[in-house]
């Protein structure tokens, strides 16, 4: 080893070994390349790709050899024998080749080794006759042991390397190691043998005539090296461009395989299971991917195919004939059949050897089912051309009627006489239009006319479709295909019916359809017309929003039909009425809407009292009388808007203005609603922060006995006192939260504050607390109730739930079960403002409540109406019938309370029994509880 490392620091010029270094290292490079090219091609191309690698590498060799002999300095003048430095490179060539060649054809365990071995002794050869081609002025001593270990060396490199060429998995690691275990394997064996040379000089002999002086050989070298890295760099660029597009090629087409659907694409291993599935073929047969790979094809047979050995049959016609191509059934995962069209085609290797197979399989039941419906259509030709809706007519390329049948005759209501084959194509639409044209010579020329323009389709296009409409209003349409040889066939369909049919549609699609009014669509794409006209000739345009009166309440007096009977007469009036620049639509349940063009505001009044009109004018449906009225809202572009959406807000805001006011039906939009709605906005803002800033308070309201004047319990009220607003009223901002949705926290709170403030008194007064109509309608609310009443600890016998009518009504069946969910839990149900709905009678019979309190209205009037005294007597002798208690609310005068105890009620609240006052004011609650 010492002597190897003497001879490469002592005896070698540094620089020039860097260089046959890089030499090795480039060839070596390029072999591998080149190499592994090989193995990728097959036939001739292979046997090219392994004569360059061959090439390659023994210039490599032998360029490397002579770089280091140059470096090479053992103290005297060296010289080259031409004849043997040409015969090593030619041996570096031929037996690299010949290494590389076993490497490449042949497979297994001896490529590797036999190749490595023969590439060895073709670098030791080529360096042992390049020594003998050296020529110095004395003897050159060999050590064996070296020359041995320097053979042995390179030729475990060179298996490595071609060992190395093999592995695929890693194809750029693998390409590095064979790249360095080749170099290694050249320069260990070089400088090793270099490491056993010993040159005993003799200065007596001196270098022969003819030999290749160092500067001449360093010049030859020069050029191989350079040829060598133009050859390596150059075929490294082919094979790298090539194997980035076969790559690619392989990607795409792999992907291709993989996404296409339409066929099933799977490869079979030799013995038939699946080795790899596409999407066509997870699609056509069912299995997915990690249920099929590994299973036999078999199991796409029937059992019975699979007894008689069909799947093995199969693959061995495959093998033998080069492609196995049947139809048959096929069977899928969940047992259906399909029918399809199967291929099998055998895989080999680049030795030829056998591998696999591929199987490509569609689905081509449908093309079977419409193979044997047209072979059973052409047995009964005939009989179907007689069924058939349409008329049909073929003719040959001389225009002559070859086939035809009676559909034909129908529908151009011609005579059986008249069906004869034989007749040309004018001949038929001469015939066809004298039935429809009585004037002959009408007839003529039309027939004519269709004649060229359809014929002329024909032969340019192929082919015509088109609709002919007949006098007498019927519309055919007629569609002619050309045939390979010249002729071609005619149908013909009457679709006057289809047409109508279209065209209600159509009409249906912008129109509505109980009142036959335009919809919204068809009025939004109006009003946008009318708005861009408005724009371009600078006019007015007025959108006025229509709500009808006290139509939910036709719909509860009189039933639905009543209330379409109220539509559709008013929508018919309305449409009546409509002039020059007006337009009408209904845009859902009883709102309308209206479009007026005008310059002068009289001709938009006289518009808006016509329709106040309409909406007023008394109605007979049966034997009542109706009269809906309705309120309008009118927004004028572009004063008030210039957009049809600000436009839509404004009518709006502005017919619920109307609709608020008393004796007002109709109201032009104002600045100010906005504000009002911006305000009522805020105003729903403030409310959500009520509860937890704090503002929200309770006061209590006592009712009493009637008969003795016991306190019986306390009605919970809220009131808000707003930080800039002051208190705001109830009727306010109770509607407001139930419309937000701040009800429910709010409502939360009042139920949770009310029965932890009842639960801390000593006497057992009931506490009564309203219940909204969206809080009923809340799923957690019995839920909600009972874990209140838990928290508080409060008796539930003592916590009184009040409903209006109005809260039932809706949703009445869920509603009521609701509260005989609430009263399982022992809580009491009172019905409150009784007397003031449509159906009182009807909710006291499905529902049994516990309290019924009578609606302050009718107290109002008690003293003097005897009337309001007569219902108020009446619901008092209900409420005993049923076994209700009574209560009476807004009992302000001592004469209203005298005649409740004259006529029996239970209990009694208002002013002048207690007002609603906070709990440490409500007198002999905080006393009578301590």
């Amino acid at each position: 080893m010492l002597k190897i490392l003497s001879c490469l620091v002592v005896e070698h010029d540094p620089r020039l070994l860097a260089l046959a270094v890089a030499v090795c290292l480039l060839s070596s490079y390029g072999a591998v390349t080149l190499l592994r090219r090989a193995r990728a091609a097959a036939g001739r191309p292979r046997a090219i790709w392994v004569a360059a690698a061959g090439t390659a590498s023994g210039f490599g060799i032998w360029a490397t050899h002579f770089i280091a002999m140059l470096a090479y300095d053992p103290g005297v003048v060296l010289g080259y024998r031409l004849n043997l430095t040409a015969l090593s490179l030619l041996v570096a060539i031929a037996l690299t080749t010949s290494a590389l060649a076993i490497a490449t054809y042949l497979r297994g365990l001896p490529s590797w080794l036999l190749g490595g071995a023969v590439l060895g002794a073709g670098v030791a050869s080529m360096h042992f006759l390049g020594m003998a081609a050296l020529d110095v002025p004395g003897v050159i001593r060999w050590d064996a042991v070296l020359v041995a270990a320097s053979i042995l060396s390179g030729s475990l490199f060179h298996m490595v390397s071609l060992l190395a060429t093999r592995r695929s998995d890693a194809p750029g690691t693998a390409r590095l190691l064979a790249t360095l275990a080749l170099a290694l394997g050249i320069l260990v064996l070089h400088f090793t043998a270099m490491g056993a040379v010993t040159v005993e000089v003799d200065l007596a002999s001196g270098v022969e005539d003819g030999m290749i002086a160092p500067q001449l050989l360093a010049f030859v070298i020069a050029g191989t090296a350079l040829f060598l890295t133009s050859v390596v760099l150059v075929a490294a660029g082919f094979a790298r461009q090539a194997e980035i597009l076969a790559a690619a090629s392989e990607k795409e087409f792999s992907r291709f395989v993989r996404s296409v659907k339409e066929y099933a694409i799977y490869m079979l291993d030799a013995d038939g299971r699946v080795a790899s599935w596409n999407a066509g073929a997870e699609a056509n047969k069912g299995y997915k991917a990690e249920e099929i790979i590994g299973r036999n094809f078999a199991c796409f047979f029937s059992p019975e195919e699979q007894a008689a050995g069909q799947p093995r049959r199969a693959l061995q016609i495959a093998l033998e004939a080069g492609k196995y191509e049947i139809e048959g059934w096929r069977y899928r995962k969940d047992g259906t059949r399909f029918w399809a069209h199967v291929i099998i085609d055998p895989l080999v290797d680049e030795d030829g050897r056998h591998t696999g197979f591929i199987e490509i399989a569609k689905d081509i039941t449908k093309q079977k089912k419409v193979a044997d419906r047209i072979a059973e259509v052409s047995k009964n030709l005939d009989v179907a051309l007689e069924n058939m809706t349409q008329g049909i007519c073929l003719f040959d390329n001389a225009d002559r009627l070859l086939i035809s049948n009676r559909r034909c005759l129908e529908i151009f209501d011609l005579p059986e006489s008249m069906a004869g084959r034989g007749m040309t194509f004018r001949q038929v639409l001469e015939r066809v239009c004298a039935r429809a044209y009585p004037d002959p010579a009408v007839a003529k020329a039309k027939a004519g006319e269709i004649y060229r323009r359809q014929r002329t389709d024909i032969v340019a296009k192929g082919g015509a479709d088109l609709i002919e409409k007949l006098p007498n209003g019927r519309s055919i349409l007629t569609k002619h295909r050309m045939l390979p040889d010249g002729g071609w066939v005619s149908t013909y369909e009457d679709i006057t019916e289809r047409l109508d049919s279209e065209e209600q549609i159509s009409f249906l699609a912008r129109h509505d359809s109980l009142t036959g009014l335009p919809n919204r669509l068809h009025f939004n794409s109006y009003l946008d017309e009318e708005l861009d006209a408005a724009a371009w000739f600078s006019r007015k345009v007025a959108l006025v929003g229509i709500d009808l009166d006290k139509f939910k309440e036709v719909n509860d007096l009189h039933g639905h039909a009543a209330g379409d009977f109220v539509l559709v007469t008013i929508a018919q009036r309305m449409k009546g009425l409509l002039q020059e620049g007006e337009f009408v639509a209904r845009l859902g349940g009883d709102e309308f809407a209206a479009v007026k063009r005008f310059e002068d505001l009289a001709e938009l009044h006289d518009f808006l009292r016509r329709l106040e009109n309409c909406l007023h004018e008394e109605m007979r449906f049966g034997d009542f009388e109706l009269k809906s009225g309705g309120s309008m809202g009118v927004a004028i572009y572009p004063q008030d808007a210039e957009t049809a959406d600000t436009l839509f807000n404004n009518a709006d805001l502005a017919m619920y203005r109307a609709k608020a006011a008393l004796g007002q039906s109709v109201c032009f939009y104002e600045v100010s609603m906005d504000e009002a709605a911006r305000s009522r906005r805020a105003l729903a803002n403030d409310l959500w922060d009520a509860v937890e800033k704090r503002q929200l308070t309770l006061h209590y309201q006592v009712q009493k006995s009637v008969m003795t004047g016991d306190v019986t319990g306390y009605e919970v009220l809220l009131r808000w006192a707003h930080p800039e607003r002051g208190m705001v009223p109830p009727n306010e901002f109770i509607p407001l939260a139930e419309e937000c949705g701040a009800i429910l926290p709010i409502g939360e709170w009042v139920l949770r504050e009310a029965c932890r403030e009842a639960a801390s008194w000593d006497r057992q007064y009931k506490i009564a607390v309203n219940l909204s109509p969206v809080q009923l309608a809340n799923g957690d609310i019995v839920s909600l109730v009972q874990a209140i009443l838990d928290e508080t600890g409060l008796d539930p016998k003592r916590l009184e739930l009040e409903i209006t009518e109005s809260t039932i009504i809706d949703d009445k069946e869920r509603a009521l079960q609701t509260l005989r969910e609430i009263k399982a839990l022992g809580v009491t149900i009172a019905v409150d403002d009784f007397g003031t709905g449509y159906s009182s009678l009807e909710t006291l019979r499905s529902f049994p409540f516990d309290k019924i309190k009578l609606d302050k209205s009718f107290m109002w009037e008690v003293e003097g109406n005897p009337q309001a005294k007569a219902i108020v007597r009446a619901i008092l002798a209900l409420g005993q019938s049923l076994s209700v208690p009574v209560l009476a609310e807004g009992v302000e005068t001592q004469k209203q309370l005298d005649i409740l105890q004259e006529e029996g009620c239970d209990e009694a609240q208002g002013y002048l029994l207690g007002r609603p006052a906070p709990i440490g004011a409500v007198i002999g609650v905080r006393t009578q509880a301590a």
